[in-house]
């Protein structure tokens, strides 16, 4: 963490820079994941994120300031949840809708760092004609693309993890018999104690980034599969 700082204000108007990027891929990241949860929910019958106000791209209805930071420092965060009802969901589907709902956000957030990746390929295959016009402004894409893949996949693998508030731990409700689902959600209000303790734990990190690496690589190899992205 004090790393990035030094970085982001030791390095003059390049520091601020990378400072910048990393806001706007914080804030952009966040609130795809929260929009794809509201608008699932909302094709399943259940207009609360709508009634809300959370059925938007906007930062401000989104953004959990300990999950924000977590995710600007660490690259794992959390958003504030979006309000569902499962209820108001087709009579009988109350579980797969509340499965799909949460399962919404983080793949939203995998699609969001697919087309980064297939972006920065294009890049790579057009960098000739942006360098000859202008140095920087590559610098500023390729930095955008790589810090939206990285922060797409990281909050995408942190959110299947089966701690409440996180996207997993409902995902457990479709899973887990409801006497031990419920057993469990008996502790949803130290989800976030939990939370704050393993992002601190090294082989913790080391496992969600290994994973990560792992669905970054898989789509790095699915796009250079693409015939006119060959460099």
């Amino acid at each position: 963490m004090f790393g990035r700082i030094e970085r982001w204000f030791g390095n003059g108007w390049l520091g601020i820079a990378e400072l910048l990027i990393t806001a706007f891929c914080v804030f952009f990241s966040i609130s795809i994941h929260e929009f794809c949860h509201g608008f699932a929910a909302y094709k399943l019958g259940d207009s609360t994120a709508k009634y809300m106000g959370r059925l938007n791209l906007s930062p401000l209805s989104h953004i959990d300031p300990i999950g924000a930071i977590c995710l600007f420092f660490f690259g794992f965060g959390w958003a504030k949840p979006v309000p569902v009802n499962p209820n108001n969901f087709a009579y009988g589907k109350q579980k797969s809708g509340m499965v799909w709902t949460s399962l919404a956000g983080p793949l939203g957030n995998l699609f969001v760092a697919f087309l980064a990746v297939f972006f920065l390929h294009v890049s790579y295959v057009i960098s000739p004609v942006i360098l000859d016009f202008s140095e920087a402004i590559y610098s500023v894409i390729v930095n955008i693309l790589y810090t939206l893949i990285f922060m797409n996949v990281g909050l995408a693998v942190f959110n299947f993890i089966p701690v409440p508030p996180l996207d997993g731990s409902k995902i457990l409700n479709a899973v887990l018999p409801p006497r031990l689902y419920f057993k469990i959600m008996q502790y949803e209000q130290y989800g976030f104690i939990i939370l704050l303790l393993i992002i601190n734990l090294p082989i913790f990190s080391s496992i969600l980034n290994g994973i990560s690496n792992l669905i970054i690589s898989a789509f790095f190899w699915i796009v250079e599969l693409i015939p006119f992205l060959k460099i």
